[in-house]
Order: C-alpha cells, then sequence, then structure tokens
C-alpha cells in the first residue's frame, strides 16, 4: 500500500502495482520505523544482533556479553532489564550525558554490570551477527547482542494523513477493538498504543478484524 485517503462510504487504498482498491473498513498494521544509531555496522546487524526488544530477542542471546547502548536517565533502568538474560551486561553511553549518581553506578556494579562512556566507532561482527564494539580510543569490547533504549520511532505518514490522532510518542491512541478516531479506520500492532511485542501485535490485529467483520455482517443484514 502506497497511499489511502478516506472517501464518502469509506476508503480508497492506493497499492504499488498502481491500482486503487475501495473499502469499507480500514486495519493499518504498518508498525513504526526505529530510528538508528548513527554508528557504523549498527544497521548491518539490525534484526540478527541489534535489537529494541529483550523480551522479543534476549533469549537468543542468553548468556552471552549484552550491550545496552543508551543515554539518559531511564539507561540504568534499561541496562538492569538485560541481567534477566545475561550476566555479562555492559551499559554503553556512547560519550551521551547520563547523569548516572553515585547510587545509581554502585547499583549497576552490585548487579555485575559494567558502565563504558566512550564513544563507540563501529559494532563488528562476522556471519552476520555482531562480535564486539568498537571504541573511538581504539579500545574494543565483546558483545553478542545489543539492545537499543526505547526512542526515536516513528509512525508511518498514512496515520497522519487519513488523520489520525497522535500521542506525543507518535503512537495511535486507540479504544476497544483497535478502533481509532477516524470512523471505519483500525489500527493494530506497534503504531498502536499498547505493549509493543509480536504476540499482542497479532492478538490487536485478530480483534480488530472480528470488529471489522461484525460491523460489516450488521450493516449488510439490516
Amino acid at each position: 500500500m502506497t497511499g489511502a485517503l478516506r472517501t464518502e462510504d469509506g476508503f480508497a487504498v492506493d497499492l504499488a502495482d498502481g491500482t486503487r482498491e475501495h473499502a469499507r473498513r480500514l486495519i493499518i498494521a504498518t508498525g513504526l520505523h526505529q530510528d538508528l544509531p548513527a554508528i557504523e555496522g549498527v544497521s548491518d546487524f539490525w534484526g540478527t544482533g541489534v535489537h529494541s526488544c529483550p523480551y522479543c530477542d534476549g533469549y537468543e542471546a542468553r548468556d552471552q556479553p549484552l550491550v545496552a547502548l543508551g543515554h539518559g536517565p531511564t539507561a540504568k533502568g534499561f541496562a538492569l532489564e538485560l541481567t534477566v538474560w545475561s550476566r555479562d551486561v555492559t551499559l554503553c553511553t556512547d560519550a551521551r550525558p547520563t547523569d548516572l549518581a553515585a547510587q545509581d553506578r554502585d547499583r549497576l556494579a552490585r548487579n555485575g554490570v559494567r558502565v563504558d562512556e566512550r564513544p563507540v566507532r563501529a559494532l563488528r561482527g562476522a556471519d552476520g551477527h555482531p562480535t564486539h564494539l568498537e571504541f573511538a580510543d581504539g579500545g574494543t569490547r565483546p558483545c553478542r547482542a545489543v539492545f537499543l533504549m526505547p526512542a526515536g520511532c516513528r509512525p508511518s505518514d498514512l496515520l497522519a494523513g487519513l488523520g489520525c490522532d497522535l500521542t506525543d510518542k507518535g503512537v495511535v491512541p486507540t479504544s476497544d477493538y483497535e478502533k481509532t478516531n477516524v470512523p471505519g479506520l483500525y489500527v493494530a500492532g506497534d503504531a498502536s498504543r499498547r505493549v509493543q511485542f509480536a504476540v499482542v501485535a497479532a492478538a490487536e490485529g485478530a480483534m480488530a478484524a472480528f470488529a471489522v467483520n461484525t460491523e460489516l455482517l450488521r450493516e449488510d443484514t439490516r
């Protein structure tokens, strides 16, 4: 789908092959676009060794060296979260302000989390998987997976173009059965307001499909 617009009786949807289809209801499940750090190699390993959710991808990298790449006041909590999957965790701030108080550093150290505040030059690896971080000073740190803090996600332009409300986090607030503020339009998956897990996205899609089917059935059997 390359575009969509509202019509008097529903929606017109433009497809990649140049055709236009019409629908009385529309479910959008575009997800969100993740903005990746401008570090060499990060985009090469996106989805195979660079992830945004340890609950989705942490198990495959369990008991291996893990890196939490992030900064700011929530970075320490994110790094501690990774200790569920491995006791070999490093918080890398890429030389960005993190404002770790003495008690924060002590808590991280007590839980085996190292803090590395050097600027990161590149993520290196082999066979499609990362093996180590390379820092600007020439130093390295082993890592099997890098987890990015939740931030920098952008919704599809389709959502704003159709008149969807957006929260300050760029997601669509939905009500029961994934209804949006636009009549006949539903949004399921990461672009909606709920927990951004694959299993939740699938459930939201099923609920939206159920609602659409029920509404159309009522219209057609009046």
